[in-house]
């Protein structure tokens, strides 16, 4: 499973984790953002059609950042 860098924080938030730890957690990891919005993009690509476009704007709204974005767009989109 795929996430962004505000995705995962959220997660060991909700899984229990304070603030300040899941943001030392996700940041003390060694972790390519790019190729994670490429894991994510290839994802929704498999269930459900989107734009070029709409699969940028879907991936920001999943917390990656626009140059992440526009990466896992450009190697995700098939």
């Amino acid at each position: 499973m795929a996430f962004s860098r505000t995705e995962l924080i959220d997660q060991l938030k909700f899984d229990g984790f304070s603030a300040k730890d899941a943001k030392y957690g996700v940041d003390a990891l060694k972790v390519n953002w790019n190729k994670e919005a490429v894991k994510k993009a290839e994802s929704y690509l498999s269930i459900m059609a989107f734009s070029k476009t709409e699969l940028k704007e879907q991936l920001i709204f999943d917390g990656f950042t626009t140059s992440q974005a526009n990466y896992g767009v450009k190697k995700g989109y098939k």
